[in-house]
């Protein structure tokens, strides 16, 4: 009897020991399809430099790799944009919305176009996401560079494959022209909006309070 009983306490211990390692097994292959997707994604931004919001032809070549929650967030954006056109007839005035003149996946401004990136690796998130980081580089030597910065890009599993949902543009330590804090693209599509509703940004709303 104690023979058996040891018998099938190994057996226990083999079964969790392989259960555990299968799991263990895993994260390494869902991590190399999260590093996989976003290397393809990146070549597209590479090979396209899609300024703002993706339309048209770009729009079915980027709209894949979107999470339904951010495509969503997207057309509130776009909703906000044309609720803010709605309450501003003047059409020299320049729109509050910087997303236009950036690349909603590597950044604004000199950032927009980056030349080169390198896919880092995958970090399973406490929320079941998987954070992605991405090194971008612009520029030579003889341009005075390179200028390298750095983005993260938040993929969740939809329908048994990944999307993206967020991207998290990491603060440049040197701060060349970059905000000294992280942002998400979650939160800049979201600037003085409520949901479809323009409602301005909380400077905007000081200075009319400030308004004799």
């Amino acid at each position: 009897m104690k023979h058996l009983r040891l018998i099938l306490l190994l057996q226990l211990a083999s079964g969790i020991a392989c259960g555990q390692h299968a799991r263990q097994g895993e994260h390494p292959d869902l991590s190399n399809q999260a590093e996989t997707f976003v290397q393809g994604l990146y070549a597209q931004v590479i090979a396209r430099h899609p300024l703002g919001i993706p339309f048209g032809a770009e729009n079915k070549i980027f709209a894949p790799y979107l999470s339904k929650e951010l495509r969503h967030k997207i057309d509130l954006y776009l909703a906000c944009n044309a609720d803010w056109s709605r309450q501003h007839s003047n059409p020299n005035l320049k729109g509050p919305f910087g997303l236009w003149e950036s690349d909603i996946f590597s950044g604004s401004d000199e950032q927009a176009a980056p030349r080169a990136f390198h896919i880092e690796r995958a970090q399973p998130e406490p929320d079941s996401s998987i954070r992605v980081p991405v090194r971008l580089t612009w520029g030579t030597p003889a341009e005075g560079g390179p200028w390298i910065w750095h983005v993260a890009v938040l993929l969740v599993r939809e329908g048994g494959h990944f999307t993206v949902n967020d991207v998290i543009y990491l603060k440049d330590p040197e701060h060349r022209g970059t905000d000294d804090v992280d942002t998400r693209l979650s939160e800049r599509l979201s600037v003085g909006c409520d949901g479809p509703r323009w409602v301005g940004t909380s400077d905007e709303q000081g200075a009319v309070n400030q308004q004799p």
